[in-house]
């Protein structure tokens, strides 16, 4: 089989594979070819967590398990294909000197066994370190129940690794994955949090769950990636809407995949890791699921507007940060010009506060938007219902070389 389909078989294959991510690393290439510096040679590293453009492709798609939801899974009639560590090695290289891509990530289906898996991610790893010098960003799938020693050998090599817990509960993945089990992703977890250094995994890890291949609710699946962000210090975790790939009785019967969940799920991880929200603050047993109309910042404002509105000129940065429209950067500038005088609406609006969906749960000076009357639950909510439904559309114009 030709190389150029090999690529296209083993990077579609890959696609659905939501957790790379490229925060945090500061790898220098020493001489070598590229680097994730924060001054890179060809590009620039970001600070604030954005992706680099990554070469992401399997090893293989072979697979001896067969998990119920995963399109490679072994009773799948799909055409197969495998790379030598030498193809992954001059696709990289070739790709990056064209500036297509800063980085690799490279996951596998489990050929063979995950020992050997592992040892063959290795192997391509090692050459594109050690003889194309390659410097720059690469991400790797562990495999779980490969061993400790083979981990270790991967994390010396590679930024950041990933394991996926694949589904929110174990007996999810009993019953759509049963050649898995979580606790081997676990002991990956575990190993490289109490390991890792600025040479053993220095960008951490991640992790990715599948949502609305099974029956858990969201609290369910928020209360997982808490855990897991307390237990084992993760980077990311990924959330990844379920894609109806096969014909399965234990699989849901969907049209399309559950994207405005996957998105609120996204939403509601971000107040977790940044606004200083827990989760029983977003969802509890009487509200289990995120409401799919309204984003999870201003959801729980409608449910707690006993503690608004707030008046920016006095609110502790805490408090700022639960206003809907207030953002962290928006809250800092908040504190710092009120230093100077007192803000006003359009103050707000040159500091960088989203307006339009602040306003219904702050106060500037004690004085609400408009009739403070209106500040009730039905008349807010429809407002901003509307309001993500139909938002303002943007025209942009490309910028010309030279003015006319």
């Amino acid at each position: 089989m030709e190389l150029k389909e090999k690529l296209k078989i083993l990077a579609d294959s890959a696609k659905y594979d939501a957790s790379c991510s490229s925060s945090g690393s500061k790898r220098k290439s020493n001489g070598g070819l590229g680097n994730t510096a924060f001054s890179g040679i060809c590009h620039s590293f970001a600070s604030d967590g954005r992706c680099i453009s990554l070469l992401k492709i399997l090893m293989t798609n072979c697979c001896i398990f067969d998990c119920k939801y995963c399109l490679n899974r072994k009773s799948n009639e799909i055409k197969r294909a495998i790379f030598t560590p030498e193809e992954v090695c001059t696709i990289t290289f070739n790709f990056y000197r064209r500036n297509y891509i800063e980085g690799l990530f490279l996951s596998s289906g489990i050929i063979k066994s995950p020992n050997y898996t592992m040892e063959l991610m290795i192997k391509t790893i090692t050459l594109l370190r050690k003889k194309y010098h390659f410097g720059g960003y690469i991400h790797a799938k562990a495999i779980p129940g490969s061993s400790e020693k083979l981990l270790k050998e991967l994390g010396l090599l590679v930024d950041r690794l990933s394991a996926n817990v694949e589904l929110p509960t174990d007996s999810g993945l009993k019953l759509l994955a049963p050649n898995k089990e979580a606790k081997k992703v676990e002991t990956i977890m575990k190993y490289v949090k109490e390991n890792r250094t600025k040479h053993f995994v220095p960008a951490g890890q991640s992790t990715q769950m599948i949502i609305g291949a099974t029956k858990e609710r969201d609290l369910d699946i928020l209360n997982k990636s808490a855990s897991m962000y307390k237990n084992h210090q993760l980077k990311r975790v990924f959330y990844s809407a379920y894609v109806p790939v096969n014909q399965d009785s234990l699989l849901p019967a969907l049209e399309r995949p559950p994207l405005k969940r996957e998105n609120r799920l996204y939403q509601a991880d971000w107040l977790l890791r940044f606004y200083n929200f827990k989760v029983s603050d977003l969802l509890d047993e009487n509200n289990p699921n995120f409401n799919i109309l309204i984003d999870p910042k201003a959801d729980y404002a409608l449910r707690h507007l006993e503690e608004f509105p707030k008046e920016v000129n006095t609110c502790p940065y805490y408090e700022l940060l639960k206003v809907p429209g207030i953002g962290v950067k928006s809250a800092k500038r908040i504190l710092k010009a009120r230093q100077v005088f007192k803000l006003t609406f359009g103050d707000l609006k040159k500091l960088g506060v989203v307006i339009k969906r602040a306003k219904y749960f702050i106060t500037c000076n004690h004085k609400y938007f408009i009739d403070s009357k209106l500040f009730q639950k039905d008349f807010i909510e429809s407002n901003l219902v509307l309001e993500e439904k139909n938002p303002r559309k943007k025209t942009y114009e490309q910028l010309r070389l030279f003015n006319e």
